[in-house]
């Protein structure tokens, strides 16, 4: 060891200033050696306190006070903004009738306060802080990877594009050569025609030369002329060469249609840093699920249900009114489609207002104060189901007027902001047809679809990555095939989605895994889902126009 930063490390004894120390004076906070531990105490003071140097500060260093400067302030006075006083000042005019609190309380108080507060800086934030400049670090690393990805599939979106090019060249070379066949055999025909009159006429002009060397007189009587018949020229055959009309390139057009880059998005969501601690409120799924209550709404055909913070709900079916009722079943509101026509579906915004989406006119309508105006109007696309995110966003599931493609789009209020149609790898996401793909989003934010057209249930993240797929549960007892209808998530992360053709409902944990069925309450062709704020799960019957509201957690 180095002598010279071991004899840093010495205490001396404060008072001869040589000899290491021994003690403390745990109330005048002084340093002592052996000897001169009787020179301080010699001062009569009944207040010293002599303890081991190893058990020093044991006494609290109170605050003097500025009043009275021979006293400690032992007390805190809670009337007059927790300022410090002695007990001199608590018996003064100053401070008569005030509240005062004992200060080593505040202060041991307080040091279990940091003591909490280190250990979950220690054990809870710290790590969480780690785990964020892990991720992002990740995420850089990856970074390069990600892109890669993204310009390969561009590059074999274009080698497609080329092969089609080279295809449609070749239809149309082959296409060429098929006319100048055409344009050959015509031109040979008319080419023969006009040798064969040609050949007549050698023949003629040698049988009248003949008739003018001869002397008979039967063979020059009997001549006919043929120059009529050989002046009447056949008709001209006019044809022209096919050409070739090329298009103008449009730039923008073609960069429209070979794909879109869909822009960066940047979102700031709020980390809460609690869902990193033990879970102490996880509620787990009741053995068997209670029917609560059944709301009748007098559809024939009910098709959709939403919920709203109140307590109460807003149903849709094959008619153009759209109604909301309380809990007990009674019926609080109606609002008509402006349309005149059956909503597709219903959802409900950040602010309470009321969305509904119609697919025959390509439009999502948002009901404000009573008023009805176009939120999204869309071009060669029809919007199906609707889903309100956490942060406000609306997610709206659509296919093509052609009916072969289908995908996801995020919208902040009318803005395109992000979609969802195919995976990293370039396939699509979701069955291209026009069926029914109802939408939620999951507490992660991950995207969950029910995809009746591809009788499975598909959940990506915000990348667009695919989490899971989930196409069904073997069981003896439900025998059609799995095709998903509505679907919903509670607070626990779990995914429901309605399985209508086996009057049941399938539970699944947040990364697709069957965890049981709901098929304990009567139902009947479940169509529809939603929960509300307590977990409670609203089911749509869709053939006896009925909601019913079934508990599901403990």
């Amino acid at each position: 060891m180095d002598p010279q930063s071991s004899a840093q490390d010495v205490h001396r004894c404060d008072l001869c200033e040589t000899a290491i120390v021994h003690s403390y004076c745990d109330f005048c906070h002084v340093n002592l050696c052996k000897p001169c531990i009787g020179e301080h105490i010699a001062d009569g003071y009944d207040k010293h306190k002599i303890v081991p140097f190893q058990e020093r500060r044991s006494t609290l260093i109170y605050p003097k006070c500025g009043t009275h400067q021979h006293k400690n302030c032992e007390f805190q006075c809670e009337s007059c903004n927790n300022i410090f006083v002695c007990s001199s000042c608590t018996a003064s005019e100053q401070h008569r009738g005030h509240i005062f609190v004992d200060t080593s309380t505040v202060y041991k108080t307080q040091k279990e306060n940091i003591e909490k507060d280190t250990e979950e800086l220690v054990n809870l934030i710290s790590p969480t802080y780690e785990e964020i400049a892990s991720d992002l670090a990740n995420q850089l690393a990856n970074l390069d990877g990600g892109y890669e990805k993204l310009t390969t599939i561009m590059s074999k979106q274009g080698e497609q594009w080329h092969r089609e090019i080279d295809i449609v060249i070749n239809k149309m070379k082959t296409e060429i050569n098929n006319i100048k066949v055409k344009h050959k055999d015509i031109l040979k025909k008319h080419l023969n025609e006009i040798r064969q009159i040609q050949s007549l006429i050698q023949q003629t002009l040698l049988a009248m030369k003949e008739i003018k060397k001869s002397t008979e007189v039967s063979s020059t009587i009997e001549y006919s002329s043929k120059i009529r018949e050989f002046s009447k020229l056949p008709p001209m055959v006019q044809v022209s060469l096919p050409t070739f009309i090329s298009k103008p390139i449009d730039r923008e057009k073609l960069y429209s249609l070979f794909g879109q880059i869909t822009p960066l998005s940047t979102a700031t969501e709020e980390n809460v840093l609690s869902l990193k601690q033990p879970n102490t409120s996880v509620r787990e799924l009741l053995d068997e699920p209670e029917l609560v209550a059944t709301i009748q709404t007098g559809y024939e055909e009910l098709r959709n249900v939403t919920c709203l913070n109140d307590g109460s709900i807003w149903t849709s079916g094959e008619t153009n009114d759209i109604k909301c009722f309380n809990i007990q079943g009674s019926l609080l509101q109606t609002i008509q489609t402006k349309s005149g026509k059956p909503p597709t579906d219903i959802a409900v915004d950040s602010d309470g207002n009321l969305l509904y989406s119609q697919l025959s006119i390509r439009t999502v309508y948002k009901v404000k104060n009573g008023k009805t105006e176009v939120l999204i109007r869309l071009q060669g696309w029809r919007p199906i189901q609707l889903c309100v995110t956490s942060t406000g966003d609306l997610l709206v599931t659509m296919y093509s007027d052609d009916k072969t493609q289908s995908k996801v789009v995020r919208y902040s209020r009318s803005t395109e902001k992000q979609t969802f149609q195919f995976d990293n790898e370039g396939k699509p996401l979701y069955s291209g047809n026009n069926n029914t793909k109802y939408i939620t989003e999951n507490r992660n934010h991950d995207i969950c679809v029910a995809d009746w057209g591809a009788g499975a249930v598909v959940v990506v993240n915000q990348d667009r990555k695919l989490r899971c797929r989930y196409t069904g549960h073997p069981s003896v007892t439900k025998k059609n095939p799995f095709r998903p209808w509505g679907i919903t998530t509670d607070s626990q992360s779990r995914i429901l989605t309605a399985d209508s053709d086996n009057h049941c409902i399938h539970i699944l944990d947040q990364n697709g895994q069957f965890l049981r069925y709901i098929d304990n309450c009567d139902l009947e062709y479940p169509y529809d889902l939603c929960v509300d704020n307590n977990d409670n799960l609203f089911v749509c019957e869709s053939n006896k126009g009925n909601v019913k509201k079934i508990k599901c957690l403990k």
